[in-house]
């Protein structure tokens, strides 16, 4: 059911250079792909005899090369077909070397630039590092070494890696210096820069600046670093999203190209496959979607080269076919005694939803002493509250990512009553506010329905009424909450699988959420929760016919990993 593990990539190894001498005639490159030059068109200056022309120097062949006429100032140019991200040239000269040459690139073949300058050049085999880019690469010799012209048995130009072709793409984008048209700070979206749409977190976001931004045109851009090839971007759009953008590359960060122009821009997530170069890449944002601005939670941009930063490792996803039980509560305590502070943090206080009870420190939860724990709601007058329950999380015990979590629950019946098992993103604890740390509810039940149980995610773009998940019941269409029953949920890089006794009920995948819902901001350590509620935005306050005392039992939690 689940897909296979999603590779960000890492770039490709290149094969070493070999640094043979002339007289071997041998080729100079051994890298696995072909160099970006082979076998491309070549003008050159001048040819010393009829068969030692240009298209020699990139043929592959060390025993054929090309010669020019005896003069200063001769050069030989290659078209790479398109431009192109250079990182090496590679240079075979024969006897009959340049002491002092260039070696330029160009966009268009008119305006060039310098990558490489020397008046000490030394002949044989020379690897030079660059950086840069260009669809024409010129070698210019300013100073022959001998009375003859210049000659070279190969020319090799490679891109990232020292290899011709793009090997595996890797995240080029990842903490990377942004720019903008403009930037949102206010209580709405604070300190909503550039920044926050490379830094991987995908509850974070860059939006123009309300005030100058909610127009057209507006854009976002990023430096790599260093000059890359360009394999793929990938945008995950708010809600303020653009019908119509380019994405555009450049050189230098002044002189933009267009490389993708779309009119139908659906927002959500957009993954556009790109075969281009450049240092700096920029979404040029023309149409709006609505009267707002535009915002992106991420702007990634893969391919190779570049100067990429690693971005934190991820745990690796759990084999579910054989896991080990990592953290486990089976309650089995005294009767009458609280939950384990070993393992579990009691939450008094009030709730949140609009909810009725209060949730006290000690009191309405405690062991059964017959294997059980008891979430106990109770009709009651406290601080001002009708109603007294129960909540307790573990996080001060117990905060991870990705596993098996699953809890044997029986839940109580009655009009406004909500007991949950659930999980809080643990960033919670140090600030961020709901939803954007993201919550996974494993298990929620609305007591007047009794045959009806929900899973549900919430996050930025999805959240309270408009949470993603779905309600479920049980085959025969019998109460839930007429005896015990088992929740769980498999937690991985690529999705959440709900279920319940064992019965898949509902799979949060990962890519139809960001593609139809919002970014998906679950890759971090989250808590469990359970509590029992009393009323409530969703079930509504009891009456006289909800039961009080009303308790929800756990057999046990459970961790596997």
């Amino acid at each position: 059911m689940r897909r296979q593990l999603r590779l960000l990539a890492a770039a490709a190894s290149a094969t070493a250079l070999l640094a043979l001498g002339a007289l071997t005639q041998v080729p100079v490159a051994a890298a696995a792909d072909e160099p970006l030059s082979q076998g491309r068109p070549v003008t050159t200056s001048s040819n010393e005899f009829a068969w030692s022309t240009g298209a020699n120097a990139v043929d592959g062949d060390p025993g054929t090369r090309w010669s020019s006429s005896a003069a200063d100032n001769q050069w030989i140019r290659v078209d790479l077909g398109s431009v192109q991200a250079i990182d090496h040239v590679v240079l075979d000269w024969e006897t009959a070397y340049a002491s002092g040459f260039r070696v330029e690139v160009s966009n268009d073949g008119g305006s060039w630039s310098t990558l490489y300058s020397t008046t000490t050049g030394t002949g044989g085999d020379q690897n030079l590092d660059v950086d840069g880019s260009g669809r024409y690469l010129r070698l210019w010799v300013t100073q022959r070494a001998t009375q003859w012209g210049v000659s070279l048995w190969e020319l090799q130009v490679l891109g990232a890696d020292g290899v011709g072709q793009p090997g595996d793409a890797t995240l080029l984008s990842y903490n990377k210096a942004g720019s903008a048209s403009s930037s949102q700070n206010d209580g709405t979206c604070w300190l909503c820069g550039p920044d926050k749409a490379f830094d991987l977190d995908p509850a974070s976001r860059w939006a123009v600046n309300p005030d100058t931004g909610w127009v057209d045109d507006g854009w976002i851009a990023v430096d790599l670093g260093a000059a890359a090839r360009i394999s793929s971007v990938v945008l995950q759009w708010d809600p303020a999203f653009a019908t119509v953008f380019d994405i555009e590359v450049s050189d230098n960060g002044s002189t933009w190209r267009t490389v993708h122009t779309t009119t139908g821009g659906t927002g959500f997530k957009q993954t556009i496959p790109l075969d281009t170069t450049g240092r700096h890449v920029r979404v040029h944002m023309r149409d709006r979607s609505g009267p707002y601005g535009y915002s992106l939670w991420e702007f990634q941009v893969y391919g190779t080269g570049g100067a990429p930063t690693a971005p934190p490792a991820e745990p690796a996803d759990p084999n579910f076919d054989d896991l080990d039980l990592v953290w486990s509560d089976e309650f089995d305590g005294a009767a009458g005694t609280p939950a384990n502070a070993s393992r579990w943090t009691i939450d008094p206080g009030l709730p949140a939803n609009n909810e009725l009870e209060v949730y006290t420190p000690s009191g309405n939860g405690f062991h059964d002493g017959q294997g059980n724990f008891v979430l106990e709601a109770r009709r009651e007058d406290r601080d001002g509250r009708q109603y007294t329950s129960h909540r307790m999380n573990t996080s001060g015990t117990f905060n991870t990512q990705y596993g098996r979590f699953e809890a044997r629950v029986k839940v109580p019946e009655g009009r406004g009553l909500w007991p949950a098992f659930w999980m809080m993103g643990s960033d919670f604890l140090d600030g961020r506010p709901w939803p954007y740390n993201g919550e996974i509810d494993i298990m929620e039940f609305i007591g007047q329905d009794p045959t009806r149980a929900h899973s549900t995610l919430h996050a930025p773009a999805y959240n309270g009424g408009g949470g993603y998940g779905g309600g479920y019941t049980l085959p025969d269409g019998s109460k839930i909450s007429a005896g015990f029953h088992t929740w769980a949920a498999e937690w991985d890089s690529e999705g959440i699988q709900f279920s319940l006794d064992g019965r898949d009920v509902f799979y949060a995948d990962r890519d139809t959420v960001e593609s139809t819902r919002g970014p998906w901001v679950y890759d971090h350590d989250f808590y469990m929760i359970l509590n029992l509620a009393v009323g409530g935005d969703w079930p509504g306050p009891p009456d006289a016919s909800t039961p009080f005392p009303s308790r929800m039992l756990v057999d046990y939690v459970r961790v596997y990993q």
